[in-house]
């Protein structure tokens, strides 16, 4: 039987190895990090549509201590972003705790010894003194059930799962959805596919992002003069902060938002008719902005067309739509999204009495400060409920996780107890501020994927990224409950 680890991680993308450095940089060195995929950076290695890119300055989309000057342009590309991964896990040496090509699908907590034990497909069980869930909001495709879409004999996949044995040339291509991975792919698709066929459920609100690579002087500038970097990383930070308070006051600030994307739009829009196909019909930031200037261009190609009418079904040679035309289609591509509501669903985590957490969050996920559920000791999440960002970069949220997480380890280590919980009242109230905290913004003004049915938002963090860094920067023992080692 192997010896219980300090932390057990699950997920080897920003989170899960930001807090394996934050912990073995403070005292824990029996960590290892476990990944379903073979080797390191999650979405970022998962995702490899074309022009697959981020749509935050690389200087704020990175981590605050293994800054870059090098970057090629201002938005990183992805093989840019996983090259820069792999960088941090060498220089940090964290190659010998990780093993990849392991999923984790079970955690149980067992009182008598209070340790987790944590079961893989591969089948071994890991004996852990705490589990940080690092599996993030963005790992599961998701593809809707539509009729006859398993009659289909063309090619099928998934934009995260992207096919590159499949030519797309001379090809009559549909692509499903418009949301951030399609407006980037979508450009590329339409270069090289005879015909495109992109099927629209609502449309978007867009502002600029050409993303050219930097010019040289400025390269320069960026790599050899002090304080460059420094500087250009806080305008970044403070630019997110500006679009979150746009969309947390829509009928004042945010409606400069809507002027500065109405006239974007407009300018790349000439013709009328798809113009009002697009336009947008929901406030704006209450559904994600997206960041493009050849999305728009491209639905104006003449081998392109905008298809707004509802699919019906699918048959083998192509997609129907609710006016009943056939679309002939030879490739069909699935831009949908991903199962965010999920989180590190289908795993199964069982807590103290066998609670468990899916149980307890059916009716909307919920953890105080996105990290702690009570009654699942020693357990924390990154990139929980509620710690997406609409307006910034969600590093600075796994940076923050992080350092909480390890405050909260050498806490329960420094009282010499088994496992800490969050107190459930001290959850209940987290969770009460946090959804009042969207009364009165644009998140609540629409239906999106950062809501389910019943209208509370899961996803999204309701404040700015200043106010999680402060609510996070000192973990209070007050909040939770320390449970003592068995038998003392």
């Amino acid at each position: 039987m192997e010896a219980p680890l300090d932390a057990l991680i699950v997920g080897a993308g920003f989170g899960g190895l930001a807090a394996a450095i934050e912990c073995r940089d403070h005292g824990l060195k029996h960590i290892e990090i476990i990944d379903a995929a073979s080797g390191v950076g999650g979405t970022w290695r998962l995702n490899t549509y074309p022009g697959a890119a981020c749509d935050v300055p690389s200087h704020l989309y990175s981590y605050s201590f293994a800054q870059r000057r090098d970057w090629k342009s201002l938005c990183p590309a992805q093989p840019d972003i996983l090259s820069y991964i792999e960088d941090v896990v060498r220089e940090k040496g964290l190659h010998g705790l990780i093993t990849p090509d392991t999923r984790a699908t079970a955690c149980s907590w067992d009182q008598d010894s209070a340790l987790w034990t944590t079961t893989t497909n591969t089948g071994r069980s890991i004996s852990s003194r705490v589990v940080i869930l690092a599996t993030g909001q963005l790992h599961q495709a998701s593809t809707p059930d539509i009729e006859g879409a398993d009659d289909f004999a063309g090619e099928m996949f998934h934009s995260a799962e992207w096919n590159h044995d499949i030519n797309l040339a001379n090809k009559r291509v549909a692509v499903v959805g418009t949301g951030a991975s399609a407006v980037q792919f979508v450009p590329e698709v339409a270069e090289t596919a005879a015909h495109l066929d992109v099927y629209q459920r609502s449309g978007n609100w867009f502002m600029p992002r050409r993303n050219r690579s930097y010019p040289k002087p400025l390269a320069l500038a960026i790599r050899w003069i002090p304080g460059v970097q420094t500087f250009r990383r806080g305008f970044v930070f403070r630019y997110g902060e500006a679009l979150t308070l746009m969309i947390r006051h829509p009928r004042t600030w945010g409606l400069l938002g809507r002027l500065r994307s109405t006239l974007f739009m407009r300018w790349q829009l000439k013709d009328p008719v798809l113009r009002t196909k697009l336009w947008p019909d929901y406030t704006f930031g209450c559904k994600r902005v997206l960041f493009s200037s050849f999305f728009l261009p491209a639905l104006q190609q003449p081998n392109v067309d905008l298809q707004t009418d509802a699919i019906s079904r699918i048959t083998a040679t192509g997609i129907v739509t609710s006016d009943g035309v056939e679309h002939d289609t030879d490739v069909l591509i699935w831009a949908t999204g991903f199962r965010t509501q999920d989180f590190m669903f289908p795993m199964k985590i069982t807590g103290r009495s066998g609670k468990r957490l899916e149980d307890m969050w059916a009716t909307g996920s919920h953890a105080h400060l996105g990290i702690t559920v009570p009654e699942f000791p020693s357990l924390f999440i990154m990139y929980g409920p509620n710690t997406n960002t609409s307006g910034g970069s969600i590093l600075v949220f796994l940076e923050a996780q992080a350092r909480y997480i390890r405050q909260a380890i050498l806490a329960t280590t420094s009282r010499r107890a088994a496992a800490v919980e969050v107190k459930t009242e001290v959850e209940l109230q987290s969770d009460v501020d946090t959804q009042s905290a969207f009364e009165g913004t644009a998140w609540v003004r629409c239906h999106s994927w950062y809501r389910p049915s019943e209208g509370r938002v899961v996803n999204n963090w309701p404040l700015y990224m200043s106010d999680y860094l402060q609510l996070t920067a000192q973990f209070d023992p007050d909040e939770f409950d320390f449970i003592s080692v068995p038998g003392s």
